[in-house]
């Protein structure tokens, strides 16, 4: 039997698509509040106009057998009924916030699906004391990389880069030191939870946010300056307000 670790089965990878075509791959991960279970990404997946990226459905995969991590299936998740959007996205007095949630119909998951899911105790308020330099990691698949045959993430390291509880240059985001790439959008940033928190389960992971995208300079010459390698993670605690009734 295949021991699988708990926070890979949290996180899924997201194909977007316009009719049959498909457009883009991405990160997302469960959310369950109460009785309702959400998918969770970055905003700009399920709408991007800059980019003029407007796909009508995600494909997330499930897997379906705890002791065979290789049996999975699609299951497609519909961005709009009625020519309303059915994702939830948030503003603050910034403007926009760079995270969508979707609620998943519990009746339509396949009855064997194995996955775990973050709840309102795994939140990491911004007002609780996180240092600078604490390791993290971000969950996800980079350039839709991922193990083909158990269809799992990978990890990346990462570190707090700015203050955290401080809203970097007003936004509702903090800093990340880490090495990302296109398709890590959505994916949870995550810090290994205190023994003292025993009532996290079989995920005893805190989550501090939602990884947005790569933070750059405008003015960096692409000859001479590498890139920064920073990048944007909008506060977790988004979550309580897009997933209230």
């Amino acid at each position: 039997m295949s021991v699988i670790e708990p926070l890979l089965l949290s996180t899924v990878r997201i194909c977007t698509y316009a009719g049959p075509r498909l457009l883009t791959n991405a990160s997302g991960f469960f959310f369950s509040r109460g009785e309702r279970l959400f998918l969770v990404t970055s905003r700009h997946v399920v709408l991007d106009t800059p980019s003029r990226h407007f796909p009508d459905r995600l494909e997330i995969e499930l897997h379906t057998d705890r002791h065979n991590v290789a049996r999975s299936c699609g299951f497609s998740v519909p961005l709009y009924r009625d020519g309303k959007s059915l994702w939830r996205q948030g503003r603050d007095t910034a403007g926009g916030v760079d995270v969508a949630l979707i609620e998943i119909e519990r009746s339509a998951l396949p009855k064997a699906m194995v996955y775990n899911a973050f709840t309102p105790k795994h939140l990491q308020s911004p007002s609780d004391l996180i240092e600078v330099g604490t390791a993290l990691l971000v969950v996800g698949f980079p350039l839709g990389f991922h193990d083909h045959l158990h269809h799992m993430p990978v990890v990346r390291h990462a570190i707090v880069a700015s203050s955290f509880g401080l809203r970097f240059q007003g936004q509702g985001y903090f800093l990340t030191d880490a090495r990302t790439h296109r398709g890590t959008s959505g994916a949870p940033v995550v810090m290994r939870a205190p023994v003292t928190f025993s009532n996290l389960g079989d995920l005893p992971w805190m989550l501090l946010g939602v990884h947005s995208a790569r933070l750059d300079m405008v003015s960096r010459d692409l000859v001479q300056d590498e890139a920064l390698g920073l990048n944007c993670t909008w506060y977790a605690d988004i979550l309580m307000t897009l997933s209230e009734n």
